[in-house]
């Protein structure tokens, strides 16, 4: 009978043991596909060199999908960081622009950040864009599109691609839960850290006070310099807001220099073969002044605060965004990608130290869509024929500190703004996941709404 007890007790402490709290960190590199790791690695470590994602035992392709707002059964092959962010929070595909709901039914979907907070686990979000943002809000808000940023935007309507937005129909008074910044501010959240200032120093809904100050009402302590984080308790939420908009990034191009396009001589508009081509000069990538300037905290340390914050012993989970790779590549600025993925890349040691010390921590690396930016010759192989070749599009040359010119083109359109691309996009995480039935869940080729029921797995909900 002793025996048997024994091996009762023994069981009911390994199924303790087996229960302790699991903490997730997704770190999402927005517009990080592979054409943008490799140009920062080429940049920051050579082309025969390494970045910490090439150190991460499981790798997989992820598939990014979307649907037509007004026939859902239809798919469309290139997303925005709405609706790719929701199908990594909540598992949810929807329409372009749409943040945690479905398309055409406007339905919510429930986020990883809301099944963590019903089993008492810790959750934050930290973004060098303004938390308001499409990646960061598709994980706490719902509206039928992410320009319903702030009271402001609610009162008119926005065109948004081939729909009208009515964002007046999320409002409070009309029974929805308000602007993203609204939801924001009233949330449970226990850490929230990117820029957005600007959209918390406006009116509520109602208009007798500051979103910041209804923030505080909800048991937020604000910061807006990220040494007084150590002051706030630990036991309360944490609001850290470090810019107006978003965070600037660290790196720019020589004068603030972006791609440019190539131009041809007079005589190649009357032959093919006659003339020559002009390929703009060659720049390099130097500190952003305006990143100095501001002060700007490094994505690493803002990460480091979330953790030693959320640490605790129900478990948390935590998505941290590197906006900027997709928002300078929209610019046609490779040097202030590349200087955002390396921010990312700092952010990833951070994260992997903390479970290495900590231990049942998940660290997955994804991007939520592919963006802008190729790689490609510097220099034709159509040169030595002596036919005036161009890449079409528009071209940045970079000297890399190995010695090289590294050359980066961007060609989704020719107008003013470069638009995102239909691609997979790369998966990393530090261990296997496995379901129920012992089966691997991350396996060669996984669906962004996959990346959700991995975290909601790993963190046993």
């Amino acid at each position: 009978m002793n025996i048997i007890k024994t091996l009762i007790s023994t069981a009911i402490l390994s199924l303790a043991a087996q229960a302790q709290a699991s903490n997730v960190i997704l770190i999402i590199g927005d517009g990080m596909d592979d054409q943008q790791i490799t140009a920062a690695r080429n940049y920051l470590h050579g082309a025969q060199g390494q970045t910490i994602l090439s150190t991460l035992p499981v790798r997989s392709a992820v598939q990014v999908l979307t649907v037509d707002e007004n026939n859902p059964q239809q798919v469309v092959y290139v997303a925005d960081s709405a609706n790719s962010a929701t199908a990594l929070a909540s598992g949810g595909i929807t329409s372009r622009g749409r943040i945690g709901t479905s398309a055409k039914e406007n339905v919510d979907f429930k986020t990883i950040i809301e099944l963590a907070q019903q089993s008492n686990m810790k959750t934050g979000l930290v973004s060098t864009a303004s938390i308001t943002d499409a990646t960061p809000a598709a994980f706490i808000a719902h509206v039928n599109n992410r320009g319903c940023e702030s009271p402001k935007h609610m009162v008119n309507f926005q065109s948004s691609g081939d729909r009208i937005i009515d964002c007046a129909s999320d409002t409070k008074q009309q029974g929805g839960e308000g602007s993203i910044a609204e939801q924001l501010a009233d949330s449970q959240v226990d850490v929230l850290l990117g820029g957005g200032l600007k959209y918390f120093k406006r009116d509520s809904e109602a208009g007798d006070m500051t979103l910041l100050a209804q923030s505080q009402q909800n048991g937020f302590e604000f910061i807006d310099d990220l040494n007084q984080a150590s002051k706030v308790d630990k036991d309360k939420k944490l609001l850290g807001l470090f810019a107006k908009g978003h965070l600037p990034v660290r790196m720019q191009g020589t004068d603030g220099r972006i791609a440019e396009k190539s131009s041809y001589s007079f005589l190649h508009f009357f032959h093919r073969y006659l003339g020559t081509v002009t390929h703009p000069d060659t720049m390099k990538c130097e500190n952003n002044p305006e990143f100095i300037k501001q002060k700007t905290p490094d994505l690493k340390d803002l990460t480091q605060v979330a953790l030693q914050r959320l640490n605790n012993e129900k478990g948390f989970f935590l998505m941290v965004e590197s906006a900027s790779i997709d928002k300078q590549s929209h610019k046609r600025n490779p040097c202030g990608s590349i200087g955002e993925a390396q921010q990312l890349f700092e952010t990833v040691q951070v994260a992997l130290d903390f479970a290495q010390q900590q231990g049942d921590t998940l660290v997955m690396i994804t991007a939520d869509h592919g963006q802008a930016a190729q790689i490609v010759p510097n220099g034709s192989m159509f040169d030595v024929y002596g036919v005036p070749v161009a890449s079409p599009g528009f071209t940045a040359r970079i000297e890399t500190p190995e010695g090289g010119v590294l050359s980066i083109n961007y060609a989704t359109n020719d107008f003013s703004y470069e638009e995102h691309t239909g691609v997979n996009v790369p998966f990393f995480a530090n261990q296997q996941v496995k379901n129920a039935q012992g089966e691997d869940m991350i396996t060669a080729l996984i669906k962004q709404p996959d990346v959700f029921e991995i975290s909601k797995t790993f963190l046993g909900l």
